[in-house]
């Protein structure tokens, strides 16, 4: 590290969020004993956290500096190249077997760095310093960096359409098509929740506790150091350690993504692979495999309230029953198809033959469903895992209507409130409303027809983009899709919209598809923006500066992401075809919208009627209203039992959860989040209220650097190694998770690039070699017959395995 300015880092450990020039704001030295540190604000043991408003009070400090300036020229250069390496990013995560998410942690800490070395670098005087380097970097203006940054790291639905288009149809729209339909259909959203902010925003019960671990980190590396370093200590070492841990699962033992004894001790067995294996994309359902890799298990269960965690965990063990009831029950014929897959299959399949079925057959050239090639080809089956993971879904679809309707009515109606022309400038402030919203009363409001004006020139955008992408969507179709949107943003449910857009638009898999797009993504982008609006409000960042700030990010990373999803869906297109994928790429997440596209679009009626082969799946919706409307009442006739804990809603919604990707990291998941939310919050709550999330943001952060670093470090090249197998015909070579990212999908031999590695990659690969060796003698004594288990087989082509045919 150069040393010519060492100023660098004693600027980051004594912050000052005012101006340059305001010398009499200094801080005082640290060896001052007239600030508190942290250890002499936590002394007095808080109480166990009971109530919303005491979580949001004592985990994030609910007071303000209205002096500090979010506006300067590193807030929109940071965060706008944030934005474009966020969007890359996410588009590449997005195809991987293991959908992960770029942390918004990981975009704090890049944007903390950058912002601190161009606080250093650039002057501090003369006009320069006043446009350029006005003051230090401080908390507001590190939190509208992160809000720019986390707009566009996302991948947008329309950009799923499109990738469908180019892979399953060899169409697409073009370029300013494209980006016309990604920006109209996120930005439709935006307009709706805007409107909706007093039910979604305001309220302390709307906690978002997914922003906590954020909001924490923001507040370690912006307070006072006196107040703050203890945690910002703790912060670091967890990073850094990690960081370090990391190495060993994306690299050293890739085998720690999933360690199953039964596994290893039944390494011949198709069934203890489909109920405990998990290591590749849709091997098994993970039962009792643990899994430490950190990046799969991902700081959700850290913040995840313990309510939500053990609704989740019966509607987990209920998904296990409910699809090994299915598959080995035979049910739909679930024995021809693989045990887990996305994909839809021909009525040809057998359990030894996976026969893919021919959409292109049964459409003609306008992609409308063609009746007499139906006849010839036949139905579509789904895979038996799939089809109860679409019941489900229905079932948790209407239960979180009946479920709001019965235990939310009030909220409903306050939500909606912005229909009554009386409310249009009414900011009125109430004993629900949050402590720290009432804070930002200080600074001017968005006015709602800002939102208004979103609104009205997104669905404007968005009727041009559904004619000139030759959508087959009319227009009465394309203002029913913002009906439903606008209806169902306080319930959720993407598998209702395609319902009813198959329902409307029959035969028509492409008019479905942008059904779904904007009744559903807009209410995802909508939450999306309600999300950074509280964020903001955590951080007090002026409504208008969160308002800018994501209408910038949104509209760069739509072509960032547009961009990257041609490039990936161009080379790595045999592979997003395939079943099975890599443990590099995957298209599950294309296949399953395809399939339900073609499904419900083109085949609602043939499939999905009364009598029909799924007929059950839209029964679901029916049968959805009564679990929420039956432990209502129990609880009215006994309020004491406990019956209101019940969610009905998230255990239907976890009773699909296994029904693609990597499945592993389950039970660590489950045990890391009742450690968390039911033993430090109320055994430990002082150490829960400094450390908690403090912790999540360092592992997610630590973490995703790593990932981010490997990812980056190998360059592909034309010219490929080929590995030849070990002698021993029962057992392959065991390649890691790097190799894996130039394994060919349908090789017989694993292939790797042996340029461009760096040095702990070589070095790494010797210890995998020994693991090998110990592997290749345990082979001599008993062969593996199914060397595709959890334990045994890290990332083999999906030839190797037995049970794909």
């Amino acid at each position: 590290m150069p040393s010519a300015k060492p100023g660098i880092f004693r600027t980051t450990l004594t912050r000052l969020c005012i101006s340059h020039d305001s010398a009499e704001k200094t801080l005082a030295p640290l060896e001052d004993e007239s600030l508190p540190d942290d250890g002499a604000r936590w002394s007095a043991k808080p109480d166990v956290i009971e109530s919303e408003k005491d979580l949001v009070t004592k985990v994030i400090h609910a007071d303000d500096d209205p002096l500090l300036n979010p506006w300067t020229f590193r807030m929109w250069f940071i965060g706008t190249g944030l934005d474009i390496f966020g969007a890359i990013m996410e588009t590449i995560y997005f195809f991987r077997p293991v959908t992960l998410d770029v942390s918004n942690i990981f975009l704090a800490l890049l944007s903390y760095i950058f912002g601190t070395f161009l606080e250093w670098a650039l002057p501090k005087t003369c006009f320069v310093g006043r446009w350029f380097n006005p003051h230090p970097v401080n908390m507001k203006e590190h939190a509208a960096m992160v809000v720019i940054a986390s707009s566009g790291a996302q991948t947008a639905l329309a950009v799923e359409v499109i990738a469908v288009q180019r892979l399953f149809y060899d169409s697409a729209p073009n370029f300013l098509v494209s980006i016309l339909v990604v920006v109209s259909s996120q930005c439709v959203g935006y307009g709706f929740a805007g409107l909706l902010r007093r039910v979604l925003l305001y309220p302390t019960k709307m906690v978002w506790p997914s922003l906590l671990p954020m909001n924490t980190l923001l507040e370690t590396l912006h307070r006072d150091r006196r107040e703050t370093r203890h945690r910002l200590r703790f912060f670091l070492w967890i990073l850094i350690a990690a960081f370090f841990w990391e190495v060993l699962p994306e690299c050293v033992m890739p085998i720690l993504t999933s360690v199953s004894v039964f596994c290893l001790a039944k390494q011949d067995s198709l069934i203890f692979t489909n109920i405990f294996g998990g290591f590749n994309g849709n091997e098994g359902l993970g039962v009792l495999s643990l899994g430490l890799d950190w990046q799969s298990i991902s700081s959700k269960p850290w913040w995840t309230p313990l309510a939500t965690l053990t609704n989740s965990l019966v509607g987990y063990i209920i998904c296990i029953f409910l699809f090994l009831g299915v598959y080995y029950g035979n049910v739909w014929r679930a024995q021809d198809f693989p045990f887990l897959s996305q994909l839809l299959f021909s009525q040809d399949s057998t359990s030894s033959n996976y026969v893919l079925y021919n959409q292109t057959e049964i459409l003609n050239d306008e992609n409308v469903l063609l009746p007499s090639a139906l006849e010839t080809e036949g139905l579509p089956f789904f895979a038996g895992t799939y089809a109860m993971f679409l019941f489900t879904t229905n079932l948790a679809v209407t239960a979180t209507i009946s479920h709001l309707l019965l235990w939310n009515w009030d909220d409903l109606k306050t939500g909606y409130s912005f229909l009554s022309p009386s409310s249009v400038r009414s900011r009125d402030i109430d004993g629900e409303k949050d402590p720290h919203y009432q804070l930002m009363l200080r600074y001017p409001e968005c006015p709602s027809w800002w939102y208004t004006c979103i609104l009205i020139l997104s669905v404007i955008m968005g009727l041009i983009a559904v004619y000139t992408a030759k959508s087959t969507l009319p227009w009465y179709g394309f203002f029913a899709s913002l009906a439903v949107a606008g209806t169902f943003i306080l319930f959720f449910g993407a598998q209702i919209v395609q319902m009813i857009g198959g329902y409307l638009h029959p035969g028509q898999p492409l008019a479905n598809m942008h059904f779904t797009l904007f009744g559903y993504n807009s209410v995802i982008h909508g939450i999306s923006m309600v999300q950074d609006l509280k964020f903001g409000q955590y951080a007090k960042l002026p409504p208008k500066a969160t308002f800018c700030a994501q209408v910038v990010g949104t509209l760069v990373g739509a072509v960032v992401n547009y961009i990257m999803m041609v490039e990936i869906t161009t080379n790595q297109r045999d592979i997003l075809l395939s079943i099975q994928g890599t443990n590099i790429w995957s298209g599950q997440n294309i296949q399953q919208f395809n399939s339900q596209a073609i499904a419900w679009g083109a085949l609602a009626k043939e499939m999905f009627s009364p009598g029909s082969r799924y007929g059950l799946v839209p029964i679901g919706l029916l049968l959805g209203f009564f679990p929420s409307l039956i432990f209502h009442t129990l609880h009215r006739a006994y309020p004491i039992i406990g019956f209101s804990k019940i969610n009905t809603p998230i255990i239907l919604a976890y009773a699909g959860i296994l029904s693609v990707g990597i499945s592993s990291s389950m039970i660590s998941y489950f045990a890391i989040g009742l450690a968390s939310q039911f033993w430090l919050r109320r055994w430990k709550p002082d150490w829960f209220v400094k450390y908690n999330y403090v912790l999540a943001a360092a592992l997610d952060g630590g973490t995703q650097i790593l990932v981010f670093l490997f990812t980056v470090s190998e360059s592909p090249t034309k010219e490929r190694d080929t590995v030849a197998d070990p002698p021993n015909p029962f057992i392959r070579r065991i390649p890691t998770r790097l190799d894996q990212r130039h394994l060919d999908h349908d090789a017989s031999h694993a292939v790797r690039n042996e340029q461009h590695r760096p040095l702990l990659i070589l070095l790494s690969s010797q210890c995998v070699e020994v693991f090998q060796e110990c592997i290749g003698q345990l082979a001599k004594s008993r062969p593996f017959d199914h060397v595709g288990v959890t334990i045994c087989s890290i990332g083999l082509p999906p030839d190797a395995l037995p049970h794909q045919g």
